[in-house]
């Protein structure tokens, strides 16, 4: 943990639970804990689980021309987004190269908060902030506890009024507990979930409250390490390991574009300019290659960095995998060759394994996204 220089305030809590409090993101993080990452996957695909991902940053950006400056460094359109309404958005450079992706919730007229994740959209932002009449405020002080699950709003709805009519990608201010906490409905897990956002000084009595008070709903205290799991069969990318900045190309610099991640849908169809946005028009159609999924015949999960092969031909790579224990399937996220990004192919993986598999489309799981949109 030498590199953290942030705390969360259930550092103890993940102690006690089994975690080193690995560094993610300048906080340390509860990756593991001393029970079984495969426990705390299916309490969120059956029941729910309950995870501490403070770690992200959060920044609220208040002022007249907040707005705008989320308007052009930002893929979504701004004005369409009213107070308690979020969208989910990525940031690119000037050569239309995806460097970021966020979360931007309306708080007010003037004042937006965006969850960050590892890129560097923050430091983008505070620089072009310069001169305009908007203040950057990075808030450590609010924490982000994160409850997801298809019991998730089945628990909260005993102590949040009206919280099933709360549609996804939305947020209201409110009490649990007696705190007040903002809650929205998002998450990282492909399932219906809720992010509670606090005071850190009422994260240890939020966090001891649903855990005690979710027991009978299966409540557990799930890893970081989880979302690893969740992502890759739901199709969700995560900053810098799903990138050209841990798979670099072999004659270009690192840098790929929305059309190639398959992110291209952050950009609202009525944006008008943003940074990177003409470059981005320009590069559909001169994909190097697609994140696509990958079906291998095997019991065990492949390896970040394990490649694919047809034949004696590489033809790409996987950036995370995962093995269901409920759906008994071994699936993965890999960057591939424009022409095997089709569902079907017969392929290889090589390295951490040696086995068949075919191509398939993402994500493997709730291709309708019926879960984490559902009503009532």
């Amino acid at each position: 943990m030498a590199n953290s220089w942030r705390i969360s305030a259930l550092a103890e809590r993940h102690r006690q639970l089994g975690s080193k409090l690995e560094d993610w993101n300048g906080m340390g993080t509860a990756w593991t804990y001393n029970t079984d990452t495969a426990d705390h996957y299916t309490a969120i695909r059956t029941k729910a689980g309950l995870m501490d991902v403070s770690g992200l940053k959060k920044v609220h950006y208040v002022g007249p021309h907040a707005e705008s400056l989320l308007e052009y460094a930002t893929s979504r359109d701004i004005s369409k987004l009213y107070p308690g309404k979020s969208a989910y958005a990525t940031m690119l450079n000037e050569e239309g190269k995806f460097v970021d992706d966020c979360v931007i919730y309306r708080i007010s007229p003037n004042a937006f908060m965006v969850v960050h994740g590892t890129g560097i959209g923050l430091e983008m932002l505070t620089r072009s902030a310069i001169g305009r009449q908007v203040a950057v405020l990075f808030d450590d002080d609010l924490h982000d506890l994160s409850l997801q699950g298809p019991l998730a709003v089945d628990f909260l709805a005993e102590h949040v009024a009206g919280i099933r009519d709360l549609p996804y990608f939305h947020h209201i201010q409110t009490r649990l507990f007696g705190c007040p906490v903002m809650i929205s409905r998002t998450g990282y897990t492909g399932e219906r979930g809720y992010e509670i956002f606090c005071k850190a000084m009422d994260a240890p009595l939020i966090w001891d409250t649903i855990l005690e008070k979710g027991a009978a709903y299966g409540i557990v205290p799930s890893s970081f390490v989880t979302l690893d799991w969740l992502r890759t069969e739901s199709y969700l990318l995560f900053f810098p390991y799903d990138n050209s900045e841990y798979f670099p190309f072999e004659n270009d610099k690192s840098g790929d574009t929305l059309w190639e991640l398959g992110l291209d849908f952050t950009v609202s169809p009525t944006k008008g300019e943003f940074r990177g946005g003409y470059e981005h028009k320009r590069l559909q159609g001169k994909e190097r290659f697609k994140i696509f999924g990958v079906k291998l015949e095997s019991d065990q999960a492949a390896a970040m960095g394990d490649t694919l092969w047809d034949g004696d031909k590489k033809i790409g790579v996987i950036t995370c995998g995962m093995y269901s224990p409920l759906t008994h399937s071994s699936v993965a996220l890999a960057r591939v060759d424009l022409p095997y990004a089709v569902s079907g192919r017969e392929i290889r993986v090589k390295g951490s394994l040696d086995v068949a598999a075919i191509t398939h489309t993402l994500p493997f799981d709730d291709p309708q996204k019926l879960k984490r949109t559902a009503k009532g």
